[in-house]
């Protein structure tokens, strides 16, 4: 894996775990997320 995908994908990560972490816990309850899901909902994100 280069360096360039390295950095997206490491920067696609953190922007979805920032964004999942502004939400309250009612509205991650909403899409069925736990709070403790986010970091694996955030590999997943970049899996794809």
């Amino acid at each position: 894996m280069n360096v360039a995908r390295s950095f997206n994908n490491w920067r696609k990560y953190r922007q979805t775990v920032a964004e999942l972490g502004r939400m309250s816990t009612r509205e991650l309850n909403d899409l069925g997320i736990g709070r403790g899901d986010i970091n694996a909902i955030a590999r997943a994100a970049i899996a794809r």
